[in-house]
């Protein structure tokens, strides 16, 4: 009698959701061939630890998502390293960058995200960078001297992030803020406003409603970056820290459903046969919203990973949808936003402000649920807040007294964990 052979599992990328669902393939394929192909030339690590290698609290290999240098060969799992550049999915093959044919019995597509290029003259000089992978950190870290000159454009969740690291080497920071709201994709106006003023006590400059118009090179030496506003700021080093895209182009030909990310049911199966996708490019259903979007946090692309991995493995698992949560650290003010932050039309809301201590907090509610928050300088006690917009729960006459108070919602979560019990 012939002996099967072993299941080909492919993955295409090495960050959290491709680690995940190797380690996961393994435990429950203990024959299958797993090849896992990692886009960087580092050992598979963690992006949002970043920034705490540019801040000096860690060195690159404490961004390591595992730090046994033996750990995937000791569990058979293979590394490759090279960049997905078309999928045969008829032929079961991806075709990589440099040409490489990869077959597959199921394939994992977990490549990630990349950094939004901004489209002004001169964004491709040198002392121009991002801040996504080590490599740009550790440039960035060859470039920062005490006194540096940085000009960033963008105060979103990645621009935000990484002030610290530039501020703690001794950088002149000027921050230019498009709309004039910093990390208006998490978090309301009253929210970012104060982050705002938080980040100018701590010394750094905003442009408010100012962008980029074109990048020079200084005549004696470094950058001038003309503004949208006519000015120009001399710079030493400039940082494009717009947004991301999903790792979707190279699917352009491929028969693969794609919006904002790659279209998944919930075991993260696209529309063909045998091929799975999870993370940043995932476009998945919100379990608050019941909307499909793409929620690129790190946790979720764990989840995702592991249930993805679950059902390659013929364990039929369901994924029950991701949340929009983020909490962010900005020069030490921390803020953080779950759910429906910004409310639903017909939802009821409340807010408290203190201004004197950096505290603000507003719950959004829609009938007899929380459905959405944001927070800032309220650290404890954040698990209970998204329990009760991830739960559902019914509030009863517990939602009077969080509009009457909002700083109640421990209170909240301990009443509903008690009435289920």
């Amino acid at each position: 009698m012939t002996a099967s052979k072993p299941t080909v599992y492919l993955i295409l990328g090495a960050g959290a959701a491709g680690v995940t669902a190797a380690e996961t393939l393994r435990k429950n394929d203990r024959d299958a061939e797993i090849i896992m192909v990692n886009g960087e030339a580092e050992p598979p690590y963690a992006r949002m630890a970043i920034p705490y290698v540019l801040s000096g609290k860690i060195d690159t290999s404490g961004t390591f998502l595992r730090h046994d240098p033996a750990h995937y060969e000791s569990l058979g799992i293979k590394l490759v390293q090279g960049r997905a550049a078309a999928l045969d999915a008829r032929a079961r093959q991806v075709r990589l960058a440099d040409g490489t044919t990869l077959g597959y019995d199921k394939l994992l597509i977990a490549t990630g995200s990349h950094p939004s290029q901004e489209k002004v003259p001169g964004i491709d000089l040198l002392g121009v960078h991002t801040c996504w992978t080590l490599a740009d950190t550790r440039a960035i870290v060859d470039s920062i001297k005490p006194g540096s000159r940085v000009v960033q454009m963008g105060a979103g969740f990645v621009g935000c992030i990484i002030m610290e690291g530039l501020v703690k080497r001794g950088a002149q920071l000027t921050v230019m803020v498009r709309s004039g709201l910093m990390v208006s994709r998490m978090i309301n106006p009253a929210a970012g406003n104060m982050i705002r003023r938080w980040c100018e006590t701590k010394g750094v400059r905003i442009l408010a409603k100012t962008q980029t118009a074109r990048i020079d090179a200084a005549p004696g030496g470094g950058l001038a970056i003309t503004t949208s506003t006519g000015d120009v700021l001399p710079a030493d080093l400039y940082l494009s820290a717009v947004g991301v895209k999903p790792n979707i182009e190279w699917l352009a030909e491929s028969g693969i459903a794609i919006d904002s990310g790659i279209l998944v049911d919930d075991a993260m199966q696209t529309c063909l046969p045998g091929v799975y996708a999870a993370g940043d490019v995932a476009e998945s259903v919100d379990c608050v919203t019941g909307k499909r979007q793409v929620n690129a946090i790190q946790p979720n692309a764990v989840e995702q990973g592991r249930i993805a991995a679950l059902n390659m493995a013929g364990r039929e698992t369901s994924f029950r949808g991701s949340l929009a949560f983020n909490v962010l650290d900005t020069l030490g003010l921390v803020s953080s936003s779950f759910g429906e932050w910004a409310g639903a039309p017909g939802g009821e809301s409340a807010e408290l402000i203190d201004e004197a201590n950096w505290r603000y907090l507003r719950l959004e509610f829609l009938g007899e649920r929380l459905i959405g928050a944001n927070a800032v300088s309220f650290t404890d006690h954040l698990g209970a807040l998204r329990g009760l917009i991830e739960r559902k729960v019914n509030l009863g006459p517990w939602k009077q007294r969080l509009l009457d108070n909002p700083s109640r919602f421990m209170e909240a979560y301990l009443a509903a964990v008690q009435k289920a019990a």
